[in-house]
């Protein structure tokens, strides 16, 4: 059983375990209670308070998640005094003068970091706020202070807002938990950057991954596993489509859980992977529920809370609880909470789920013939204000106004996917971002400027791609607070019309006629003369071989209309081969 303490003034909570003492020590702040002008505050911090710490022959570490931060270590009960005091007292002195050395380190640690495949998924939800913030990059480390380090600590690493687990006979009698007086922090609310459910986004994977939110109980956990087996049944088992096709449920904080479900695929295999994917969640949204799937999964669930060690392992989870002010229940009341689940609560939690799903479909496939909306990806409107024309034929024009800037592209013609530095350049044929709505500025030395915007639509202006763009008035709206200076780019990443334009522009068929306006000129004519010259070649040589046919050529000439005709096909195949590369 868990037993609720104090340990001066923080709450605490015991378990016993038959193994190793466990303990940790966590707060209610994560990634989603930074700006984007400043993420990577909370990391900086936790790096900061572990490196007086030193290397130890117990094992510890720090971890930051969206809602909570976490210290924690195992070993013996001298250890677990050791390292809860000296945490306590790294966050009452922080030391300040590695602050540039766990920078760099924090930096190099964001530039080896894989990417998962689920890491769009929170900014297309949230936009560049709260729970989206943790698609992007740690821009802010550069910018951050040590007053504002100090002030971060004295809000959020409190012994209100602070939680004590153990997992052991007893709290240790030397342990001090010496924290500043606070408050208890609310989890942050929740942002939506979807007007509308169900919705989806083209990723850039081959998977198809479903995020939903639900209310958190436990026919929302029993679900989570009914989904999985459904869809490893049918994706893996039956079809053979999926190497993995399982689900995540994870608590939120706010009342709310999110569940994701991911099923990869081969290249040739994805739209086949999206319709089962469809499929499985059809059946579950009109109430075909196994019961014997729900039996499974209440089965596996209440074994698990029987175990000896069902406490222990509970003890984190049940931190988290006491943080975000979700009731901390015994096993055996959880037990009995998931023992009444039925097919038909489950039912209920699958039609919320569907209702509140965002579908990342695999790269360029859509999903409204399932229907789900296409999630936005641009502006509705553009700002009005001075207009750049784009360079070198670039079909989009910049628009700086007094109140935003606008990106606006031609018809078929919106740039997508990450820019070089990872910020999200949406597609769309407006993308705008008001001055009152701006959450970061990018700058570059050169000139180059990214404004991001709270639905984490993004404007790029950049001196090389239109004509007298200039950051001067941006730079003298923008709130000084809201600027990341970057360092300087190698010249061959600084943007030009042809580069932009190749990187930008996919096979779309509407897109064919501004595709050719943006070929140089001396390209167009040669185009276009290679294609006339081809034609004319075609016809000749096909009316001298009919004369030749009926008797009106001679036969002599029969060496020059092959000649001919092979000229036709030779040029035929070069105008087909610009032609390919402009349509992809």
């Amino acid at each position: 059983m868990i037993r609720q303490l104090d340990v001066d003034g923080v709450p605490a909570l015991l378990a016993p375990t038959t193994g190793p003492a466990h303990a940790g020590l966590m707060f209610r702040v994560g990634q989603a209670d930074e700006t984007l002008a400043r993420r990577g505050i909370t990391h900086l911090l936790e790096h900061l308070v572990l490196h007086p710490l030193g290397t130890a022959d117990y094992h510890y570490n720090g971890s930051t998640g969206s809602v909570v931060t976490h210290f924690h270590l195992q070993g013996s009960v001298d250890d677990i005094t050791t390292f809860l005091t000296g945490v306590c007292r790294s966050l009452r002195e922080l030391p300040l003068d590695r602050l540039a050395t766990e920078k760099g380190i924090l930096r190099t640690e964001w530039s080896n970091r894989g990417n998962s495949v689920t890491d769009p998924i929170p900014l297309w939800r949230h936009g560049a706020r709260d729970y989206g913030l943790s698609s992007f990059p740690e821009w802010g480390l550069s910018a951050i202070t040590a007053d504002e380090l100090q002030e971060w600590a004295a809000r959020y690493f409190t012994r209100e807002n602070a939680v004590l687990w153990l997992a052991g006979d007893d709290i240790p009698a030397g342990l001090r938990l010496d924290l500043p007086s606070g408050s208890r922090l609310a989890a942050p609310v929740a942002s939506s950057a979807l007007p509308v459910t169900p919705a989806y986004f083209p990723g850039d994977s081959r998977a198809t991954v479903l995020d939903a939110v639900v209310r958190r109980d436990a026919a929302a956990s029993v679900f989570s596993g009914v989904l999985e087996r459904e869809m490893f049944r049918a994706l893996r088992q039956r079809d053979g489509l999926s190497y993995t096709a399982a689900t995540h449920y994870e608590p939120r904080g706010d009342g709310y859980a999110v569940i994701t479900a991911l099923a990869d695929a081969l290249p040739e295999k994805q739209d086949a992977v999206l319709g089962g994917m469809v499929d499985v969640l059809a059946k579950m949204r009109i109430g075909r529920i196994e019961e014997a799937d729900v039996a499974a999964v209440v089965g596996k669930a209440t074994d698990a809370l029987s175990t000896a060690d069902a406490d222990r392992a509970r003890l984190p989870s049940a931190a988290f609880n006491l943080l975000t002010g979700h009731p901390i229940d015994t096993s055996d009341e959880l037990s009995l909470q998931i023992k009444s689940v039925t097919p038909e609560s489950v039912h209920k939690v699958a039609t919320e789920a569907l209702a509140s799903s965002l579908l990342m479909t695999p790269h360029r496939r859509v999903a409204d013939w399932a229907g789900f909306m296409a999630a936005p990806s641009g502006s509705t409107e553009a700002v009005t204000g001075t207009t750049h024309p784009g360079l070198g034929g670039l079909p989009q024009r910049l628009v700086v106004g007094v109140d935003g800037v606008s990106l606006i592209t031609g018809v078929g013609d919106g740039v997508a996917g990450q820019d070089a530095e990872g910020g999200q350049d949406v597609p769309g044929n407006v993308a705008t971002v008001r001055y009152d709505r701006c959450v970061a500025m990018l700058a570059w030395p050169d000139g180059g400027r990214q404004l991001i915007g709270d639905d984490a639509v993004a404007v790029r202006l950049e001196p090389t791609l239109y004509r007298d763009a200039d950051p001067q008035p941006v730079d003298a709206v923008i709130p000084p607070q809201l600027r990341i200076d970057l360092p300087a780019r190698d010249p061959q990443e600084i943007p030009r019309p042809e580069t932009v334009y190749r990187a930008s522009t996919k096979p779309r068929r509407s897109g064919v006629r501004d595709r050719l306006r943006i070929l140089p000129v001396r390209e167009r004519v040669k185009l276009v003369l290679t294609a006339f010259a081809c034609l004319l070649c075609a016809i000749l040589g096909v009316v001298l071989a009919v004369g030749i046919l009926i008797g009106q050529v001679g036969p002599g000439r029969v060496l020059p209309v092959i000649g001919i005709l092979g000229t036709s096909v030779y040029l035929g195949r070069s105008v087909q081969s610009t032609w390919r590369e402009l349509t992809g």
